[in-house]
């Protein structure tokens, strides 16, 4: 359910800020228009939301600003700590997309940036499920995550990366479990969502599922 990778991101976390403003020369292309993307998905957020995979609190701040009330989740007790330092008043617990303290308010949109892929394709279908039970009709998953039109593209990057000598971001990209487009839209619609995409870079895309 994407725990295997919370070393990764206790590890990653005083250091996660300065990836996404594209200090890393391997990880620069995958947040190219980082805030855009972050942009993007508050713009398709409506009502009170409860936002999966919090990290540092860059998106929780920017839909706080917007006048959204936000219930964050997150698995990482360093990504959580920083977090809390940046957003005081944030609302953060610890959980995972499968995992997590049952809201006692209504939530009208679910996002998450940079972390559904941590879900094998099964998990996805899982959460998905209870995304569709938690939110009432019309209600909105908004994400903004690194995915491909197909495989071939996904190998492609995958190649690209290794040519570049961008070796972590290869072994990234074939460890975890970055779906198609197709994937992401048949797993919504099995579980009553109506789906579209927005490319943002050439690795992310920000998906907008409205429940119908």
């Amino acid at each position: 359910m994407g725990r295997e990778f919370i070393e990764l991101f206790e590890e990653w976390a005083e250091d996660y800020d300065k990836s996404v403003v594209g200090e890393d020369p391997q990880y620069a292309e995958v947040f190219s228009n980082y805030d855009a993307i972050l942009d993007a998905v508050v713009e398709q957020s409506v009502g009170r939301v409860l936002e999966f995979g919090v990290g540092t609190g860059n998106l929780s701040e920017k839909l706080l600003q917007a006048g959204h009330s936000v219930i964050g989740i997150e698995p990482s007790k360093e990504m959580r700590g920083i977090a809390k330092r940046k957003i005081p008043d944030l609302t953060i617990l610890d959980g995972d997309f499968l995992i997590y303290p049952t809201p006692n308010a209504q939530i009208e949109t679910i996002t998450s940036t940079y972390a559904f892929h941590h879900l094998t394709d099964d998990e996805k279908s899982i959460a998905i499920k209870q995304f569709s039970e938690l939110l009432p009709p019309n209600g909105k998953v908004v994400f903004g995550d690194t995915m491909f039109k197909t495989e071939a593209d996904k190998n492609m990057q995958i190649a690209a990366a290794v040519k570049k000598g961008h070796h972590d971001l290869a072994e990234d990209l074939n460890r975890e479990y970055y779906p198609t487009l197709d994937t992401m839209k048949n797993a919504f619609e099995k579980h009553g969502f109506d789906v579209s995409f927005r490319q943002m870079n050439d690795f992310v895309w920000v998906l907008i599922a409205n429940k119908k």
